[in-house]
C-alpha cells in the first residue's frame, strides 16, 4: 500500500492562516528576515501538498503599525492606511518565497494597486482556491480602524473556510502569559465568550465576535514548531481550539 493511501486525510479542506507581521522578522527588531519567510513558506507548502486549500492574511507590524503611529500623534486614518501598505509588502515577500517552492500564489489587495496585486473580487478569489492556488489577502479590509485579525475572520467567512489557523509564538491559548509565568495553563478548548470575557488575547474583540457569530473555529498553534501546521491538520500536535 502506498504512503498516500495510508496517510490520514486532513481534517479541513480549506483554511485561512493568520500570522502577524512580527512573525516574519525573526530575531531582528524590524523588517523582513528572508530565512524566516522561507521557513514559513515551507510550512504552507507542506499543507498545500496534502491537498488543503490555503489562504493567508499577514499583519504589517514588522514594518508599520497604524495604532502606534496614531499614538505618536499621526492622524489615525492615515496611519492605518500606511499599516495596510505594510501588509502588501509582507504579502509580496511571502508570494516570492512560495513561488520559489513551485506553489502558485496570488496576492489579492483590498486597496487597488494593479501593478503588484489583484483587486479583491470574492468569486475570483474562490476560483483561485479551487484551482489550488494559495491566496494571500493584503491591505486588511481596505478600511481604517479594522485590524488584520478582523480582516482574517472576514476573508475566512467569505471564502467559506472551515477554520482559521492563528500562528503565534506559543502552542495555544493560556490563562496567563506563559513567557512570564511558569504556572500558566494551556486550554485545550476555550469558548469565544471566554476569550472575550477573560481578554485572552487570541484576536481582537471584533474578530472573535465575527468568528462566534458564524461558528468559525480558531486554531491557535505555535508557528515556531516545525511541521506544526501540517501536523494539526493530520490530527497531531499541540494547540488550542476556540469554538462555541
Amino acid at each position: 500500500m502506498s504512503d498516500a493511501a495510508t496517510r490520514p486525510k486532513p481534517s479541513f479542506k480549506r483554511v485561512l492562516l493568520k500570522i502577524s507581521g512580527e512573525a516574519l522578522m525573526g530575531d531582528q527588531g524590524y523588517g523582513l528576515h528572508p530565512p524566516t519567510v522561507q521557513r514559513i513558506a515551507r510550512e504552507v507548502q507542506a499543507v498545500h501538498s496534502i491537498g488543503v486549500e490555503v489562504c493567508m492574511v499577514i499583519g504589517g507590524g514588522n514594518i508599520f503599525r497604524g495604532l502606534q503611529g496614531s499614538a505618536q500623534g499621526m492622524e489615525r486614518t492615515t496611519a492605518d492606511y500606511m499599516g495596510m501598505l505594510a501588509t502588501v509588502m509582507n504579502a509580496l515577500a511571502m508570494q516570492s518565497a512560495l513561488e520559489e517552492l513551485d506553489v502558485f500564489t496570488r496576492v489579492i489587495s483590498a486597496i487597488r494597486m494593479d501593478e503588484v496585486a489583484e483587486p479583491y473580487i470574492r468569486r475570483r478569489a474562490v476560483r483561485h482556491l479551487e484551482k489550488k492556488r494559495v491566496c494571500i489577502f493584503a491591505a486588511g479590509t481596505g478600511n481604517p480602524y479594522f485590524t488584520t485579525d478582523t480582516a482574517a475572520t472576514l476573508r475566512a467567512n467569505e471564502m467559506n473556510c472551515e477554520a482559521i489557523f492563528k500562528g503565534t509564538k506559543v502552542d495555544g491559548v493560556y490563562d496567563k502569559d506563559p513567557m512570564k509565568f511558569d504556572d500558566a495553563t494551556r486550554y485545550e478548548t476555550v469558548s469565544y465568550d471566554d476569550c472575550l470575557a477573560k481578554r485572552l488575547g487570541v484576536m481582537d474583540a471584533s474578530a472573535i465576535a465575527l468568528a462566534r457569530d458564524n461558528n468559525l473555529p480558531i486554531i491557535v498553534f505555535s508557528l515556531d514548531e516545525p511541521g506544526g501546521f501540517r501536523g494539526i491538520l493530520a490530527g497531531e500536535g499541540t494547540y488550542t481550539r476556540v469554538q462555541g
